[in-house]
């Protein structure tokens, strides 16, 4: 009814204002104000906030004011009046009238496939501070809220604010607080935030938690003559990753030099970037990340990218500082946990700066219906050049529950043990189109303090192959996510259940691959 009335006042006008429709006036002019009543009575009808209507009714007036300026000019010449009408008709039915349509949408479309945002699993722990991330649609305002945000108590504020707006959908999603006596009220907010028409998606912000597992001393018969860090010895996985054969063809007399330095980001704890064996590798980008309170985060860093061939502590897939270094996005609190809404936050913030690879060691569980915040942010990582590396998780289930293990785009590591056989504990990737497998027990690496330890988990995994994939960027950078899945699918070893963990990696078979 509201483009109804507008219709029938903009065609009456006309009528009204033409000089061979004088015995038409006083209908038409009964027609005009009829409509604008019709108009009035269903804009002020709608669902939305008063400021957010008078802005909408605003606009329209002006339309119909521009309209009978264009009347008045031609009034008195039929042929071009009769020219000005059909123009002024086509504009509104191919153009204005979306505008119009997308200024209210319907309640009812929206209703019937609330269900599908509403939490199922209690479970999940939530943000205390955000319980809910929501998009709002474009051209509308959290304004139109306003109602709800009154009877629950809300409170809110913009989540991401990504530089390139105009490729993502990320600057539309906002974290709304829920009062502690409304949280059980939580499906009945998001039940009345989708029937305003006014609400793209919403879904909870979980909360997750990692807890480095510390390993007690283990020796291995890792050879050292292709390295000379002194603790090169205790790393088993560079055996088991043929390391020595991708020495000897990244330093070889061929003379391959890479096209850049590629940046991996270590989204977790922090890094404690002056570590004696990562501090030539590492670079700052905020003073606040460059600390790390319980060590998931530098353990992480010091396996993707830690300072090889400088005479202290370990090696990493990388022979040198040439191919790699590695940076710190602090996503998680000196405990260990963390929000969605800050991983999706630290996302963003790597892509924009610049990362070519983005490393989560870091997940919880999660459903398929409360992921899209997550897949709109590896989206925007792969339009900014970047590839987003994850943890499967350490529970011994399906990493399809596993968020963001289970986000498309992202490629998901399960964890091997000594042996190259499924960690027990790993996750698996089964129902993920692209899964791969890294050493991830017993695994020997950084912490705070210029010191270093053992530890087990698919976080540990995953820098491995995120530290690989730094590596092939910095020889193609425009290597997508895709291509590098399929060479380290291709070039990769099967394990005792490769259907579950993917491929074990090899990373001089896949430079080779990707040289070729």
């Amino acid at each position: 009814m509201y483009e109804i009335g507008f219709l029938v006042s903009l065609v009456s006008m006309g009528l009204w204002f033409h000089k061979n429709s004088s015995d038409m006036g006083p209908l038409m002019k009964l027609l005009f104000f009829g409509g604008i009543i019709l108009y009035a009575l269903s804009i002020f009808g709608k669902e939305g906030a008063l400021d957010y209507k008078l802005l909408i009714a605003m606009r329209d007036m002006f339309a119909l004011g521009v309209a009978s300026l264009i009347f008045g000019i031609f009034k008195n010449r039929t042929s071009l009046f009769w020219g000005s009408m059909l123009g002024v008709l086509l504009t509104w039915g191919l153009f204005y009238n979306n505008i119009m349509a997308a200024s209210f949408p319907q309640k009812s479309i929206e209703v019937e496939s609330v269900e599908n945002f509403v939490a199922d699993d209690t479970n999940i722990p939530l943000a205390s501070d955000a319980e809910l991330l929501i998009e709002i649609k474009e051209g509308h305002g959290m304004h139109e809220l306003k109602s709800i945000s009154q009877k629950y108590g809300l409170t809110f504020e913009r989540a991401f604010f990504p530089q390139k707006e105009s490729i993502t959908d990320l600057d539309d999603y906002y974290l709304i607080n829920v009062p502690e006596e409304k949280v059980a009220d939580l499906a009945a907010i998001q039940k009345a935030m989708m029937a305003t028409g006014v609400v793209d998606w919403t879904e909870e912000n979980e909360v997750i938690q990692v807890s480095p597992e510390a390993v007690s001393t283990f020796k291995t018969t890792t050879k050292k003559g292709y390295t000379n860090d002194p603790d090169v010895g205790n790393q088993w996985g560079l055996d088991k990753m043929k390391t020595g054969k991708l020495y000897d063809r990244l330093v070889s007399a061929s003379g391959i030099k890479p096209q850049k330095r590629a940046l991996i980001a270590i989204l977790d704890t922090g890094v404690a970037g002056g570590h004696e064996d990562l501090v030539g590798n590492y670079k700052s980008t905020d003073k606040s990340y460059d600390n790390d309170p319980i060590g998931h985060g530098t353990h992480c860093a010091g396996i993707a990218a830690a300072v090889s061939n400088n005479k202290i502590g370990i090696a990493s897939l990388s022979p040198d500082n040439r191919f790699v270094q590695v940076t710190s996005i602090k996503v998680l609190n000196s405990a260990g946990m963390g929000t969605q809404g800050k991983i999706i936050k630290g996302i963003t913030q790597a892509s924009d700066m610049g990362a070519d690879v983005i490393s989560l060691s870091l997940g919880g569980f999660s459903s398929k219906f409360r992921q899209k915040a997550y897949v709109e942010a590896v989206k925007y990582a792969n339009k900014a050049g970047a590839i987003v590396v994850v943890a499967a998780g350490n529970s011994n289930r399906n990493a399809k529950s596993y968020s963001p293990a289970n986000t498309p785009g992202v490629i998901t590591v399960t964890a091997a043990d000594t042996m190259v056989n499924r960690a027990h504990f790993s996750n698996t990737v089964e129902d993920l189109k692209m899964g791969v497998c890294a050493p991830g027990v017993k695994v020997y690496s950084t912490i705070p303090g210029s010191k270093y330890a053992y530890f087990n988990g698919t976080s540990m995994a995953t820098p491995y192959v995120s530290g690989l994939i730094g590596v092939m960027k910095s020889l193609h950078p425009k290597l997508t996510t895709k291509q590098a899945f399929e060479l380290l699918d291709k070039t990769g070893i099967k394990t005792n259940d490769t259907e579950k963990t993917g491929k074990f990696i090899q990373p001089a078979a896949a430079i080779e691959d990707l040289l070729d």
